[in-house]
């Protein structure tokens, strides 16, 4: 995994975790589905893929949401998009 890819789980686990103060992100389970394992809601998740939006200034249009399923997804979609 580069460095960049760390970077940015480190990031996303953060964006998490603010929304999802009880979670515990050393059990995040990277290619399962984060929503069940974090027991999110539809609208809690919105707000995650919302926040990441804001926090790294990526758009996660609608059509894409099932490339963002899992942590290890989220982190490989940011890395094309994101500058070096």
């Amino acid at each position: 995994m580069s460095r960049n890819h760390e970077q940015i789980r480190t990031q996303v686990l953060a964006i998490v975790k603010r929304l999802a103060p009880e979670i515990d992100p050393a059990r995040i389970i990277p290619d399962k589905p984060l929503r069940t394992q974090i027991d999110l809601d539809s609208m809690d998740w919105l707000n995650v893929l919302a926040s990441i939006h804001e926090y790294m200034g990526v758009d996660i249009p609608e059509r894409d949401y099932g490339k963002v399923v899992t942590l290890d997804g989220i982190v490989a979609y940011l890395a094309e998009r994101l500058p070096e």
